[in-house]
């Protein structure tokens, strides 16, 4: 009797999932939901959706669900799950994908991308993350500037011990920087 269930599974899938987000279907499909990346992921507690139940529910052509949840948001970039999912799965460019997707469609949980636009923002002037200038504009983009107030003892006390500087330092090969990011976002210029 043969368990082999692959052929199955890709011919009854429902592929309905947007293509533009998917790149590679067949990386959905690789996956034997077997939890490793949920059980890896260290901020998984916190998420509306395991990186499992994401992959699940792609599967399912659940797009706009996966895209409104915090998932993506939560992801800490670690790559535990994928250095440790036995199939290979690139989980945590899924997670990049769904936040640009997310961005684009304006569909996520309310004030997520404040930080990532404020981080490509810094990135796009700057060609490196500005720390200063990434949280100034945090927390005027929130509309919470009370927050920039209560972390100011914190953030002197990294500017004393020289971990925050408070003047962005430019990167040599700025325009390279911009030319790869333009490219990879699809912006004009690239």
């Amino acid at each position: 009797m043969s368990t082999d269930v692959s052929d199955i599974a890709v011919e009854q899938a429902d592929l309905a999932v947007d293509e533009e987000m998917i790149m590679n279907r067949e990386e959905l499909l690789k996956c034997i939901q077997c939890g490793t990346c949920s059980a890896s992921c260290p901020t998984a507690y916190a998420m509306d959706y395991t990186p499992r139940q994401i992959i699940s529910a792609l599967r399912a052509g659940q797009l706009e669900r996966v895209l409104r949840s915090n998932t993506p948001w939560l992801c800490a970039s670690c790559y535990y799950c994928t250095v440790r999912c036995p199939a290979g799965i690139q989980f945590t460019d899924f997670m990049y994908h769904l936040k640009r997707m997310a961005v684009e469609r304006n569909l996520y949980p309310s004030g997520k991308p404040a930080l990532y636009r404020a981080f490509v923002s810094t990135v796009d002037r700057y060609g490196r993350s500005a720390e200063t200038e990434l949280v100034i504009r945090y927390f005027l983009s929130t509309l919470n500037p009370l927050g920039l107030v209560k972390l100011a003892p914190f953030g002197l006390k990294m500017l004393l011990r020289r971990r925050f500087p408070l003047l962005p330092h430019r990167i040599e090969g700025r325009g390279d920087v911009a030319r790869m990011l333009n490219h990879i976002e699809g912006r004009e210029g690239a």
